[in-house]
């Protein structure tokens, strides 16, 4: 997502981008699982790069090496928040 951003003009460098991330267990044959991630990233950014930042982030889970090898077991989310500079 970084890198994204990075290369359409946005500031995600020197920890700018942020996110938050909480994990669902649940029990499952007497054991416990992970079945969903949610991570929520928090950019400063103008209100002007909105749009290519959601644009970004729509596509975002499709590119990421990490959610694509986990999404198969897990439901992974992702939403995004900009606050102010």
């Amino acid at each position: 997502f970084a890198c994204e951003l990075e290369a359409r003009q946005g500031d995600a460098s020197n920890g700018k981008l942020t996110s938050e991330t909480t994990g669902e267990i649940e029990l499952d044959g007497g054991g416990m699982v992970i079945v969903r991630i949610h991570v929520h990233y928090k950019l400063p950014a103008d209100e002007a790069m909105s749009e290519t930042i959601e644009g970004l982030h729509n596509m975002h889970a499709e590119r990421c090496p990490v959610a694509r090898s986990l999404r198969p077991a897990i439901d992974i989310r992702t939403s995004f928040e900009l606050v102010s500079q």
